[in-house]
C-alpha cells in the first residue's frame, strides 16, 4: 500500500502571511485600488486564503471589500464516478461589472480555475476576472496562469503540494509530499 510522506516545507506560517502581504499590495496596485473589487475564495482552502487576503488589504486601504464563495463541484471536468455533493456558493453581491480575484490555494493543471470561470459567469459578468493562487506548480493542461502568485514551486508529477491552513487543519504550512512503498 501507498503512504504518502513529507518530502520537504516550503513555506511556514510566517511565509505564508508575508505571500499574502505581498498579493494584497499587488492587487491593489494593479487594480489601482479597492474600487469594483471584490475577493472569491475557491472552495476549501481558497476560502480562508480569501479572507485573509481581504483582512491584508483591509489593513493596507483602510477599506473592506466583499468576499464571497464558490463551489465549482458541478462544473469539473476531472471527476470520474459518482457525482460530487454540492457545497454552497455564497456570493453576497453581485458580480456584474466587479473586479473579481478568484482566490485559491494550488494552481496545477488549470482545470480547477476554469470550473470557477464557468461558475462565476453563471451569477453575472465581472468587468474582469484574476487569480490569486498561494502556491504555482507547473503542469498546467489549460492555457491558465495566475496573476498574483505567493510562491512558484516547480514539482514533480508524481509530487502532492498540499496547503495547511490553521482553519481546517490547525496549522499553517505548505509541504511537498510524496508517495512511498
Amino acid at each position: 500500500m501507498k503512504k504518502r510522506r513529507i518530502r520537504a516545507q516550503i513555506m511556514d506560517a510566517e511565509a505564508i502571511r508575508r505571500a499574502l502581504v505581498r498579493i494584497a499590495h499587488e492587487v491593489l496596485e494593479k487594480n489601482k485600488g479597492t474600487g469594483d473589487l471584490a475577493l472569491v475564495g475557491i472552495r476549501r482552502r481558497g476560502v480562508p486564503l480569501a479572507l485573509r487576503l481581504r483582512d491584508r488589504i483591509n489593513e493596507i486601504e483602510a477599506e473592506e471589500i466583499p468576499v464571497g464563495i464558490l463551489d465549482i463541484s458541478r462544473h469539473r471536468d476531472d471527476l470520474t464516478g459518482e457525482p460530487p455533493v454540492e457545497a454552497m456558493t455564497e456570493i453576497p453581491f453581485d458580480v456584474t461589472q466587479k473586479r473579481i480575484v478568484l482566490v485559491d490555494d494550488v494552481l496545477f493543471t488549470g482545470r480547477t480555475t476554469r470550473a470557477a470561470m464557468d461558475a462565476l459567469m453563471e451569477l453575472g459578468r465581472p468587468t474582469v476576472i484574476q487569480l490569486a493562487v498561494l502556491i504555482d506548480r507547473g503542469h498546467r493542461e489549460l492555457p491558465i496562469r495566475a496573476d498574483y502568485v505567493g510562491k512558484n514551486v516547480p514539482t514533480s508529477i508524481k509530487e502532492n503540494v498540499s496547503v495547511r491552513l490553521k482553519e481546517s487543519d490547525g496549522d499553517d504550512e505548505v509541504v511537498i509530499e510524496e508517495w512511498i512503498q
